[in-house]
């Protein structure tokens, strides 16, 4: 139900014409902020966001080192803190890193215990660490893993596509920027049509695709003849 009322008010603001960040009429809940599309976490342009692949907790990754047997295409998995344990190498902190920062690390630890010139390849396996969740009319709701090219049509397609009456219309991503809870309301069909791109997902945030009930909030806006040509973004006051 709580979607739903936001997903109303989102819209109550198009047909007004709002702009600027102000608390709707009957909803002192949200308030619509005056962008096109949801900023990344740190508050940057999503378009522009550094989205590269960190390691984080619990991601399985599968480490190849040349000529060392117990390195040979092996899968191993972090801890809940990031920590990676290797033979010969140990213990390595390989939370916050990238694939390439962490084969220096552990390359590094290999030549502590006097391998010369380790060649080490590090691949992911699973992310756990970085998931987006994708929840409403899909056919396999659930967590996937938020890769640095997943986008909302990618993450709708990974919970294998939208149920057979699921609306299109009423797509909505919820994302926390800079500690601030923001929603955009989406729709699947102007992005198929090119109408505007595609937005990029990062880890964390919640996709709810809208369902028939859902779908009633828009029928005055369907019948008034408007077209929705861009995303309506919102800043959560709760």
């Amino acid at each position: 139900m709580r979607r739903i009322i936001l997903t109303g008010a989102l819209m109550m603001a198009a047909l007004s014409g709002c702009a600027g960040q102000r608390a709707l009429g009957g909803s002192p809940a949200i308030s619509v902020v005056n962008e096109t599309s949801l900023r990344a976490p740190d508050g940057s342009p999503a378009e522009t966001a550094d989205r590269t692949y960190r390691v984080g907790a619990r991601d399985k990754l599968l480490v190849d080192v040349f000529g060392i047997e117990a390195l040979k295409a092996r899968d191993f998995e972090t801890d809940g803190t990031g920590q990676l344990a290797l033979p010969l190498a140990g213990r390595v902190d390989a939370d916050g890193k990238t694939l390439a920062e962490l084969e220096v690390e552990v390359a590094r630890r290999l030549q502590q215990a006097y391998v010369r010139n380790p060649q080490v390849s590090i691949n992911v396996r699973e992310i756990n660490s970085r998931v987006v969740t994708v929840d409403g009319s899909v056919r396999e709701p659930g967590p996937y893993p938020a890769v640095s090219d997943l986008t909302l049509m990618r993450a709708v397609a990974r919970a294998r596509g939208v149920t057979e009456f699921a609306k299109l219309d009423d797509v909505v991503v919820f994302r926390t920027v800079e500690g601030r809870q923001m929603v955009a309301l989406y729709n699947l069909g102007a992005i198929r049509r090119g109408v505007y791109e595609d937005p990029p997902l990062f880890a964390d945030d919640i996709v709810v695709v809208g369902e028939s009930q859902g779908r009633r909030l828009f029928q005055s806006i369907v019948q008034a003849g408007a077209l929705v040509t861009a995303p309506i973004v919102a800043l959560l006051q709760r």
